[in-house]
């Protein structure tokens, strides 16, 4: 059995990491190309995930997805458990104005987009990476909701409210059309460097030269205006799945590239709401063909998450799965899980 299994990121994972920021591209604010950032980002992981039970304050963990068979690690996914505590968190909101006057006869609603710092203090889904010989059957999958069953299983570590930022449009090259609107306006940096400097944690220049009043939709060009709430194509999967798990958009967008932030209560999230937990039992009959089930252990410094087929026994809440799932999960038989059809 080809088994993918999640954990917690370690120091010897650096070489990796530093390969998903190569290989990540344009506009993957949390993943710069800078080797003090990402060593001080596994640190940061390492020191959250040590952290005892009650902990609940501004930690990021960060997860890797590794062949269970070669060790050869794929992928990563992170959690920030409250964003904007330590630097302000930045998004502009889009909402309406109306201009009427009942004398002259006229109405008219337009949109405006405000800088604010609203989801301060939520819990932010991340850095979420695979590389491309790994997209392949339920990876996707495990990657993006291995975490929805850490926050279940540990929800005194995270926020009520969950949210996500997701990659605006961009061509080729890393040019946004919302960017290029605010570079010839208000900046004078190319949107690279400006991503590059967020990533660093370099943020007050954002409220030093983004524009302090709300900026007038129509009064961008038609190119910065189509791309408002849009994703990049890439990302455009990663959006299903999320929607799928409950979360909407509600107006908010990035300020570099007008990419759309969704969010959920946490309790809400399909994944969250219908994990169960289970006793874990060994059996190699377990069928390939079976229902396939996210599976995570209850632990935190030493989870373990991955997919694979299982028999669930509802009269007795046991989830039966081959011998090697439960190697992979470093479990025993009668070991308690938390587990989610896939």
């Amino acid at each position: 059995m080809d088994l993918m299994r999640i954990r917690p990121i370690r120091a010897s994972d650096y070489p990796s990491l530093h390969r998903f920021a190569l290989e990540s591209g344009h506009g993957f604010t949390s993943l710069p190309k800078n080797e003090d950032y990402l060593r001080r980002r596994i640190a940061r992981s390492e020191e959250a995930f040590a952290q005892p039970g009650e902990h609940g304050g501004a930690a990021g963990y960060l997860f890797v997805m590794e062949d269970v068979a070669s060790r050869q690690v794929v992928g990563t996914t992170g959690i920030e458990a409250r964003v904007g505590l330590d630097d302000a968190f930045y998004h502009y909101h889009l909402s309406k104005v109306v201009h009427t006057s009942r004398e002259l006869g006229i109405y008219n609603t337009v949109d405006v987009l405000t800088l604010c710092n609203d989801y301060t203090g939520a819990s932010e889904l991340c850095t979420l990476f695979l590389t491309e010989a790994a997209r392949a059957r339920q990876n996707g999958h495990l990657l993006s909701r291995c975490r929805f069953l850490f926050m279940a299983e540990h929800p005194q570590r995270f926020a009520q409210q969950v949210i996500a930022e997701l990659r605006g449009v961009s061509d080729p090259s890393g040019r946004s059309p919302f960017w290029t609107w605010l570079q010839k306006h208000f900046f004078s940096m190319d949107l690279a460097d400006a991503i590059h400097r967020v990533g660093l944690g370099q943020k007050s220049f954002i409220a030093e030269l983004m524009p302090h009043y709300p900026i007038y939709v129509s009064l961008l060009d038609e190119a910065a205006q189509a791309v408002i709430g849009e994703v990049h194509p890439q990302t455009a999967p990663a959006r299903r799945l999320l929607e799928k798990e409950g979360f909407m958009f509600r107006g908010y967008v990035d300020p570099f590239d007008a990419g759309p932030s969704v969010e959920a209560y946490r309790q809400n999230i399909r994944s969250v709401r219908n994990a169960r937990r289970y006793a874990l039992a060994a059996d190699n009959g377990v069928a390939a063909d079976s229902p396939s089930y996210l599976i995570a252990n209850t632990a935190v410094g030493t989870f373990r998450a991955t997919v694979a087929p299982a028999r669930l026994n509802a009269d007795t809440d046991t989830l039966a799965v081959d011998a090697a799932v439960l190697r992979a999960l470093e479990l025993q038989s009668g070991d308690a899980v938390r587990a989610v059809a896939v």
